[in-house]
C-alpha cells in the first residue's frame, strides 16, 4: 500500500568498535528538519570531545527528503552507509547519528565504510520500528436530521473523529488513511445538506 509507511517510536542507542576506534549510534525519530538541527546540537554538547559526527536521515511517507553528512569523514565513508541502513530497513522520520572517537589505529575509507555502516544497522536493530499509515483529514457541516447517514459512513470506514459539535448545524472533522480517503468523501457528498469546509 502507498499510503503505509515504517518510522521508530523512540530513541535507540548502540555502541560499535573497530580498532580500538568507538562509534556511539544514535537512531531517533524526528517529524521536521528543524527536530535534526535540534537533535544533532543536542548530540555536539554531550559529545563536544568527538572527533566526528556522522549522520543521515529521511523524512516524508514518500521518503525523498533525506541528507547524509560526513563531517569530516572522507567523503561517502559516513553519511552514504547510514543512509544506507536507512534505505534498506525502508524507514523514514528517521535520523541516525554516529559519533565517532578516534583509537589510534586508522580504519581506511573502506574500514570506515563498513564501520559507520555497522553502528547504524546495530541501533535500528535496538530500535521499535511501527508501521504508520499517510492519514488525511476533512471537515464538514451538516443538518442534524442526516446525522445517521453521517454516522452510518464513519460505522461502515471507521474514520477516526477528530472533533464534532452538535449545534443547529452539526460540524465534524474526520481522519482516514489515505487510500480510503476518495471513498469517504465521495460517500459523504451524497448526504444532504451536507458542506465540506476546508477544501
Amino acid at each position: 500500500m502507498d499510503d503505509i509507511f515504517k518510522t521508530i517510536t523512540k530513541v535507540s542507542k548502540a555502541i560499535y568498535t573497530e580498532k580500538r576506534s568507538k562509534f556511539i549510534a544514535y537512531a531517533i525519530p524526528i517529524q521536521s528538519v528543524e527536530c535534526v538541527k535540534t537533535e544533532l546540537d543536542k548530540l555536539r554538547k554531550e559529545y563536544y570531545d568527538a572527533r566526528h559526527i556522522c549522520w543521515a536521515y529521511m523524512l516524508g511517507a514518500d521518503r525523498t527528503d533525506f541528507r547524509a553528512n560526513d563531517d569530516g569523514e572522507p567523503s561517502g565513508t559516513a553519511g552514504k552507509p547510514i543512509l544506507g541502513q536507512i534505505n534498506s530497513n525502508e524507514l523514514t522520520d528517521i535520523l541516525i547519528a554516529v559519533i565517532r572517537y578516534f583509537g589510534g589505529i586508522k580504519l581506511g575509507t573502506s574500514g570506515l565504510f563498513v564501520a559507520y555502516r555497522e553502528a547504524a544497522a546495530i541501533a535500528i536493530s535496538e530500535a521499535e520500528i511501527v508501521e504508520k499509515t499517510v492519514d488525511c483529514n476533512t471537515s464538514f457541516s451538516f443538518e442534524y436530521p442526516f446525522m445517521n447517514d453521517v454516522m452510518k459512513i464513519v460505522k461502515d470506514l471507521e474514520p477516526i473523529i477528530l472533533n464534532q459539535s452538535y449545534d443547529i448545524n452539526c460540524i465534524m472533522t474526520l481522519q482516514i488513511r489515505k487510500s480510503l480517503f476518495d471513498e469517504l468523501k465521495n460517500r459523504l457528498s451524497k448526504v444532504e445538506s451536507l458542506n465540506f469546509i476546508n477544501e
